[in-house]
């Protein structure tokens, strides 16, 4: 990937239909053809935009991530940066809300690791950096807070929240990101934050 993309209107039909069809039918399953036929572009003009598939590929993965980082921010900015407990409620909020409205199979980042999880891959560190950047806030906001061992309560706190994301993705927990807020709340009860 030697340069950034043009981003115009054709690109963000392309962006736009690869991030649908990436994300209902699964990057290996999805062609060019069809993504360029869902946005009504050739592929020409596809490749001409995006270099190739995987190029298509990072650029869907970074804006999942940038609207997911931009949906969290005005969550967590409504929130006192001392109170760990209703911080990391938001989270958990947020990711509920988030789901209901735009993720009803999971989590973009845990299903393109299922399908991309050779770090060669030019997608895999935004998928890995997403994860990462998500377990650091979770250590950012305990530390704010003066909660005792942030990263190893993070942990603890990444694992609830990404077990709450492939529960919810798979609907094998009934109501998964209440249990991961009470689970959230029993991790934190000792420290009183």
């Amino acid at each position: 990937m030697t340069s950034e993309v043009a981003w115009t209107p054709k690109a963000r039909a392309v962006l736009a239909a690869a991030d649908e069809l990436f994300y209902e039918q699964g990057i290996h399953a999805v062609g060019v053809d069809t993504i360029a036929a869902r946005a009504g572009v050739t592929k020409k003009t596809l490749y001409d935009r995006f270099e190739s598939k995987e190029r298509l590929v990072v650029e869907y993965l970074r804006e999942r991530d940038r609207q997911w980082r931009e949906f969290l921010a005005v969550r967590l900015g409504a929130v006192s940066a001392d109170a760990a407990g209703d911080r990391i409620d938001a989270v958990l909020v947020a990711s509920a809300e988030w789901t209901a409205q735009r993720s009803g199979k999971g989590c973009s980042m845990v299903n393109a690791h299922a399908e991309i999880s050779d770090p060669a891959h030019p997608a895999y560190p935004v998928i890995i950096g997403q994860k990462r950047w998500m377990a650091d806030l979770f250590v950012d906001i305990l530390t704010a807070a003066g909660v005792p061992d942030p990263v190893g309560t993070a942990d603890l706190l990444m694992l609830v929240h990404e077990g709450a994301l492939v529960c919810a993705g798979m609907g094998v927990v009934e109501r998964p990101f209440d249990r991961a807020r009470a689970a959230a709340r029993l991790l934190l009860e000792p420290t009183g934050r």
